[in-house]
């Protein structure tokens, strides 16, 4: 059996969280992407504060689990409770406690700025109001674009809309982010580690992705390498 269970967390003035109630708990976790099995007998536990770093080289079944945790795959073996919640027995409850972006921005082409975030937030259940939406993209730094097609958006920018549903997402308790910091300049990656260190004040969890070395301060990202869990 693979394991990993981060380190005592200190976060919100410096109060260690040992004793907090895990938000994300998997235990004996088995995942397969077609016939392949990719991983199995896998572990996680994550705390209130914790950002963790999803490592593992292509192939290795990352977006896999990702997807699996967000209740878009289903294990093959294995147990997993988020923010108390078990997948099996309240996987309404359990949703509406977690956050996932994929890699794909999911916009759509024909609407604006404005008009694809909202839309986005209704398609998982959430409504804000347009001075809402507002703030949000203009915390990622793109309000100036709020009124321009998706379609007329550079990727990066499409990536900042895209990220602007964490503004407005901080109750949700868990964050699964696969490769938020794609095509984000140096602006993009300062805003996106300030959404993730003042969603980990707030108790919060994040599980990402990224190709690219993390520059987050605060917390320190732990580290779970999938290379050391998936089956050769």
């Amino acid at each position: 059996m693979h394991s990993f269970a981060a380190s005592p967390v200190v976060a919100n003035g410096g109060f260690p969280l040992e004793s907090a109630e895990p938000i994300l708990a998997a235990a004996g976790l088995g995942g397969q992407r077609g016939e392949r099995m990719l991983f199995r007998g896998l572990d996680i536990t994550l705390l209130p504060g914790q950002v963790v770093w999803l490592r593992g080289r292509n192939g290795r079944g990352k977006t896999s689990l990702l997807r699996l945790l967000a209740g878009l795959a289903t294990p093959t073996e294995g147990e997993l409770h988020v923010a108390g919640q078990s997948l099996r027995r309240a996987p309404a409850a359990w949703r509406r406690a977690l956050l996932y972006i994929g890699h794909q921005n999911a916009l759509k082409d024909d609407l604006t700025a404005s008009e694809a975030l909202s839309f986005l937030l209704r398609l998982g259940g959430t409504h804000s109001t347009a001075a809402q939406i507002d703030a949000a993209l203009h915390r990622l730094g793109v309000h100036q674009c709020r009124h321009a097609l998706v379609r007329t958006l550079s990727q990066g920018q499409r990536r900042r809309v895209s990220l602007a549903r964490l503004a407005l997402s901080m109750d949700q308790t868990l964050w699964l982010l696969d490769e938020p910091f794609d095509a984000l300049d140096a602006d993009g990656v300062a805003a996106l580690n300030e959404l993730l260190a003042e969603h980990a004040q707030r108790g919060g969890a994040t599980l990402l992705t990224s190709h690219q070395a993390l520059s987050l301060a605060e917390p320190v990202p732990r580290i779970f390498d999938l290379d050391h869990h998936a089956l050769a």
